[in-house]
């Protein structure tokens, strides 16, 4: 991944992807990323956080992969 990248936009660099904190116990916060298939791409297009956080609730499947803590996502 390329370096001195703001983690936080992974928009710049990714289609249909933006970043969003998870509190997983008081003062721990995970920053995650959010990308929708391509095929959901054309609806993703210009939608904001909202839309993506509405996404995680519908029908479709959620994959989550996890990776080491070397400072990048």
């Amino acid at each position: 991944f390329p370096y001195f990248v703001d983690l936080r936009r992974p928009e710049l660099l990714l289609n249909n992807t933006v970043s969003l904190y998870l509190a997983t116990e008081p003062g721990v916060t995970v920053g995650v990323w959010h990308t929708v298939p391509g095929s959901r791409a054309a609806e993703a297009r210009g939608k904001d956080r909202g839309w993506y956080e509405a996404a995680l609730a519908d029908p479709h499947p959620v994959i989550i992969y996890l990776h080491g803590n070397g400072g990048t996502r």
